[in-house]
């Protein structure tokens, strides 16, 4: 049983969020979803008590309740952030474990939101890191630094084409090298996860951009060659506290 009277909202609150999620409860009002992301979520990726507090009711909404897995999945993509909720969201196991559930029988569905509850899901693994920086692989761009010799190095995932190359502000993307895309057999981990689930929902796009994303790349510099994802990810992956 959660203790409302320690679980304040952005404006410090302890009343207001139990109050607007018996209203929801009853049935989808537009005010109220606005008002109840508000108060759990504000900008620049602060979550409050109130919302990891609230995740659990969220989720048991969800399944009939497009704001209500959106405001869940909001709160979960920023989980990574310093909220100083950690018990909190451990509390929450149970619940985002039945979120990932949901969200993937609403994945298999092939909705309109298809990239933003793809993007829940990796966070629903705790893969925050990639849950912020996947688009949908139209124009996505990635800056790494090389291991061998350490010159920043962008990767480009879009319909410009899968390139690495060294970024001139004046002359724009040089000495492009192609992208080395992974075989879909040598994936394993989250890169697995996420080529198969697109893969399996008819996203070939996604899938694609994912096996270059998760492929190699040649440093146009030292003509080392690495793998993106694992700098991207050691270069990202949030610290958990």
């Amino acid at each position: 049983m959660v203790n409302w009277t320690q679980m304040h909202d952005c404006r410090g609150d302890v009343d207001r969020v139990p109050a607007l999620l018996e209203r929801v409860e009853l049935g989808d009002d537009a005010e109220t979803w606005e008002e109840l992301g508000y108060r759990l979520v504000l900008e620049h990726d602060l979550v409050f008590p109130a919302g990891f507090a609230a995740l659990p009711r969220l989720v048991r909404l969800a399944s009939r309740s497009a704001p209500a897995r959106g405001l869940a999945g909001t709160i979960l993509r920023r989980a990574a952030g310093h909220h100083g909720c950690d018990d909190l969201l451990a509390d929450c196991a149970d619940a985002i474990a039945e979120f990932r559930e949901l969200l993937d029988r609403h994945l298999r569905s092939r909705p309109v939101d298809y990239l933003a509850a793809f993007r829940d899901s990796l966070a629903a693994r705790e893969e925050y890191h990639w849950s912020a920086a996947l688009g949908d692989f139209t124009d996505d761009f990635y800056h790494l630094v090389c291991p061998g010799c350490a010159v920043e190095v962008t990767i480009a995932i879009g319909d410009h084409g899968r390139y690495s190359a060294i970024r001139d502000w004046n002359l724009g993307d040089v000495d492009r090298r192609d992208l080395r895309p992974a075989p879909s057999e040598e994936l394993s981990g989250t890169g697995r996860w996420m080529h198969e689930t697109a893969v399996r929902d008819g996203h070939e796009a996604l899938a694609d951009g994912i096996a270059h994303l998760f492929g190699k790349a040649e440093c146009p510099r030292c003509a080392g060659v690495f793998s993106i994802a694992d700098e991207y990810t050691s270069a990202n992956r949030p610290v958990l506290r």
